[in-house]
């Protein structure tokens, strides 16, 4: 994101200014050289205002930005920090997750604001947005789904008939999304599931989307009990990270499936646990990335929207679960920890 939000500042800004992230430029005096609308919004500041200030007479804030700011500087790198407990100038406290990232003549500092526990955020201009495009799409979506359907009463072939049956299911499945956005808050639909058979409808999917030299492998411990969840989020979840393997131009993406005794999911001890491997032999994760690399708006593509793996993590904690990472040279790996037990928040 640094990048090329840096590059869009550079030409005007257009983007910039729009960003729903609380984003600054600083330069290489960690001096105030442009902060856009969400900023100063954040802080309760004027844009004007902050011009030439420096991170270091930004009052209380300013304590709690500048080192990270000052790190990132010295050793020309991205830094972050979760969790920082930061005071505006009008005396609210918030929370936030902090990324600082060197660019060509300073830094660009980018302030995630975490709600706190059981509030619910007022609608951004980007849910806003989701939710006018939730509304644009239900329509052509029932077109695709009952042209879908004639097509297949009209197949004879087993095979183009399962795809048209697949066009059906996808369409539903975006449908659901579409009605979650425009109602927004809706917990997940908790039912009894089969994750083998979210996987493999996952792997459908992707297997129509990759190219034909795609690998794709599987390994399941039949097992493993069944689990309560939402089918429909977990798929999507597991979408992203497929998804994520064949944007990293992966020859090979494999599933796997284990039973995982006694692990931590967050700071939380879990008994038993359902462990999904997605594993590919793609170009990996950059290392810069690996501390951001589920934060909203973080990508390492040029044309990636940073939003998949953040969306994966939040479906994950929707299931008291979590997505984490791990990656060496020729194997990128990213599993989900599902508790199994029927509790989670």
């Amino acid at each position: 994101m640094a990048s090329a939000v840096h590059d869009n500042q550079q030409r005007g800004g257009g983007v910039f200014d729009q960003l729903v992230t609380s984003v600054a430029i600083l330069d290489s005096r960690l001096r105030f050289v442009r902060a856009n609308p969400a900023f100063c919004e954040l802080f309760d500041v004027g844009s004007p205002k902050l011009r030439d200030i420096a991170l270091a007479d930004f009052g209380k804030a300013g304590l709690v930005l500048g080192p990270i700011a000052d790190r990132a500087h010295a050793q020309q790198t991205a830094v972050a920090s979760r969790g920082e407990r930061i005071m505006t100038a009008s005396g609210h406290l918030f929370s936030a997750d902090i990324i600082a990232s060197a660019v060509a003549d300073g830094v660009l500092l980018e302030v995630h604001r975490i709600a706190p526990e059981g509030a619910v955020a007022p609608p951004s201009r980007l849910s806003e947005s989701l939710r006018g495009l939730a509304h644009e799409v239900k329509n052509p979506l029932a077109g695709i789904r009952g042209a879908a359907q004639l097509l297949k009463r009209r197949l004879v072939e087993p095979e183009l008939a399962r795809l048209a049956e697949m066009i059906m299911a996808e369409a539903d499945r975006l449908a659901n999304l579409s009605d979650r956005l425009l109602h927004g808050g809706r917990k997940p639909h908790l039912t009894s599931v089969n994750l083998h058979e979210v996987i493999e409808r996952a792997r459908a999917v992707i297997a129509s989307e990759a190219a034909p030299t795609v690998q794709l492998d599987r390994d399941y411990d039949p097992s493993l009990p069944g689990l309560r969840g939402d089918a429909d989020r977990l798929l999507q979840l597991l979408l992203n990270l497929m998804r994520n393997a064949l944007q990293a131009e992966a020859t090979r993406v494999g599933v796997r499936t284990r039973a995982a005794h006694n692990v931590l999911i967050g700071d939380k001890p879990v008994r038993l646990a359902a462990r999904v491997d997605i594993l590919d032999n793609g170009r990996g994760v950059p290392e810069s990335l690996s501390e951001t690399l589920f934060l909203p708006l973080v990508s390492g593509r040029a044309n990636g929207t940073g939003l998949g793996l953040a969306l994966a993590q939040e479906i994950a904690r929707e299931h008291g679960g979590v997505v984490i990472h791990e990656g060496r040279p020729g194997q990128t790996v990213f599993s989900l920890l599902l508790p199994l037990g029927g509790e989670h928040g």
